[in-house]
């Protein structure tokens, strides 16, 4: 591990990885609600995102998302849970379906075998989580709710153990399928917020891999 790594990974930068996952898990995992875009806008979430690539378009993507919420109003509501059903949910086939296994097995079903090796990643390094609903693991949303957990513990104990969870978590299991996943987010959502927020959970996936030294593995991709 670097010397510049490991001051990378101090504790304030651990906290704000750690908040931004747990936003990100929130928006990614759950429907829409008031409660949400209230949350974003009484705490200014977005004039507070960092900027990480410094780019034109992560720019335009704060833009996009602060836009969308200055102009909030409460009858908004349906269209951006609408938005969300389109792309993660359907009816019919979603735009930008969440599953890993969708997009990494030939079939493009369900629970295949990168699920069941994420499961069993998961098993042997103790990471746990309640789910309300019947959701596969592989949802993009719960891998920021392991993200959260990871940079959570990372506070308490700056290890390499649990850094390497981080690194292989986002290197075999994430990383592959995730970028694909939020180009059609981006492509297909109908909202200037979900439209903003697939740019800026890219960033946020680029920022942390380079800090870690994430070299992603190539997996073939069926979509």
């Amino acid at each position: 591990m670097t010397s510049s790594m490991k001051a990378a990974l101090d504790k304030n930068q651990l906290e704000e990885y750690q908040g931004l996952a747990c936003i990100l898990h929130n928006v990614l995992f759950f429907d829409p609600n008031e409660s949400l875009i209230n949350g974003f806008i009484q705490h200014d979430v977005i004039s507070s995102w960092p900027d990480f690539s410094g780019t034109k378009s992560e720019q335009e993507a704060k833009d996009r998302v602060q836009r969308y919420l200055e102009a909030w109003a409460p009858e908004q509501l349906l269209s951006l849970k609408l938005d969300y059903a389109q792309l993660f949910y359907g009816p019919g086939e979603p735009k930008a379906a969440p599953w890993g296994s969708v997009y990494l097995s030939e079939r493009q079903l369900l629970n295949g075998e990168s699920t069941q090796a994420l499961m069993q990643f998961y098993q042997d390094r103790q990471v746990t989580f309640e789910l309300d609903s019947n959701q596969p693991v592989d949802h993009l949303g719960l891998y920021f709710a392991v993200l959260d957990q990871i940079f959570a513990q990372l506070q308490q104990d700056n290890s390499e153990a649990l850094r390497q969870n981080a690194i292989l978590l986002l290197q075999q299991h994430l990383l592959p399928w995730s970028g694909r996943c939020l180009e059609f987010m981006y492509e297909y959502a109908q909202t200037d917020f979900y439209k903003g927020i697939a740019i800026l959970t890219q960033n946020y996936l680029d920022e942390i891999s380079k800090v870690l030294n994430v070299v992603p593995l190539t997996k073939q991709l069926f979509r």
